[in-house]
């Protein structure tokens, strides 16, 4: 890795993708992403690369859809209100088994709310980006570095499962600056693509990306097969980070600007003797249930922070079975929980306890 520099969090995201191949960009300016594509608009022409501000949000993800289907490493950047009107193409490109990067850097909603942090586009993400029965992989930096390190990841997982992979950042990570290293040189190969629809020479017979299947048993054959590819991504690629979970009498489950709030409360009740530890989901989807069961049996309850009315808990909740108490706690609106608060709803708990 190269020296520390200081970066935005959308602008370290942006040189990430360059560096992980990413030579086509398709976007449209909503705040507080706007950051992600006017980087790139300065950056790819001088990579020899593709940028392109589309007319709308649905232009943007139908065009990496084409430039998808013909092989290409290609990425697009929104916020809440974009990433809903993109969530028609995302249906198609996980219909067509088409890998892309999509960034959410979350703004408070609903509708167009504020532009204000926020994490209330969780099931937005894990269960919703479109119509249909699919899942998306969903990844959830914490911090800008962390940006930088999931962006790489990110495009291996959706060339190697062949779907869409998202982001899910927010307005605090898009919009802080912190010293980040970058990859010292940039990816020089990628991966073959054998069914990428980009002329076939006469040596292989022609490729078809389509997600229309008229004939109602050959589209249940081909979602099952699709189903099978998501168990073993359920059973191989959780991510989490344990923060003092060992000897932890509750458990904080946080994920991405609320983990960093969470961590500092933890912190806090450590030095008054009470026992809180952390689960910090990095993949939202698939949800970190083997952290979650590593757990249980040894805490006398969890806690779950977000900056949402809570969405997040319903997958914690799921994960404990109701073996325990699950807590919830948020701020919503664009407001963003500070560590004292997190950390009375910590004392109420042990109080309890």
């Amino acid at each position: 890795m190269s020296e520390r520099v200081l970066m935005k969090g959308n602008e370290a995201l942006a040189e990430a993708a360059i560096s992980a191949g990413c030579r086509h960009f398709f976007g449209y300016p909503i705040t507080p992403q706007t950051e992600v594509a006017a980087y790139m608009a300065k950056r790819m022409p001088k990579v020899g690369g593709t940028y392109l501000q589309a007319e709308s949000e649905v232009s943007a993800i139908n065009m990496v859809l084409g430039a998808s289907s013909a092989g290409a490493r290609v990425m697009t950047s929104s916020s809440s209100p974009g990433i809903s009107l993109k969530s028609e193409g995302i249906s198609y490109l996980a219909g067509s088994d088409l890998p892309a990067l999509i960034i959410n850097v979350q703004r408070a909603g609903p509708g167009l709310g504020g532009i204000q942090p926020s994490q209330a586009d969780y099931w937005q993400a894990t269960r919703s980006t479109g119509h249909g029965d699919f899942h998306i992989l969903v990844l959830a930096p914490s911090t800008v570095q962390e940006m930088v390190d999931l962006v790489a990841d990110a495009f291996d997982l959706g060339d190697k499962y062949r779907m869409p992979v998202m982001i899910l950042s927010d307005g605090m990570l898009g919009q802080m600056m912190e010293p980040v290293s970058l990859p010292e040189k940039a990816v020089e190969s990628l991966p073959e693509k054998p069914w990428a629809t980009n002329g076939h020479k006469n040596q292989r017979k022609h490729n078809v990306i389509n997600s229309l299947y008229i004939n109602p048993p050959e589209l249940e054959t081909l979602l099952h097969e699709r189903y099978k590819k998501y168990d073993h991504i359920n059973k191989t690629e959780q991510r989490a980070e344990e923060y003092l979970t060992d000897d932890a009498d509750l458990i904080i489950v946080a994920y991405g600007a609320s983990s960093r709030v969470s961590r500092s409360a933890i912190d806090m009740a450590r030095a008054e003797g009470i026992k809180v530890g952390m689960i910090r989901p990095i993949t939202l989807w698939p949800y970190p249930v083997d952290y979650i069961e590593k757990n249980v049996n040894h805490v006398n309850s969890f806690l779950c922070v977000e900056m949402s009315m809570g969405q997040m808990v319903d997958d914690v909740r799921l994960a404990v079975n109701g073996r325990k108490p699950v807590s919830f706690f948020g701020r919503t609106g664009g407001i963003i929980p500070t560590p004292i608060e997190v950390l009375n709803e910590i004392k109420k708990i042990a109080g309890g306890i």
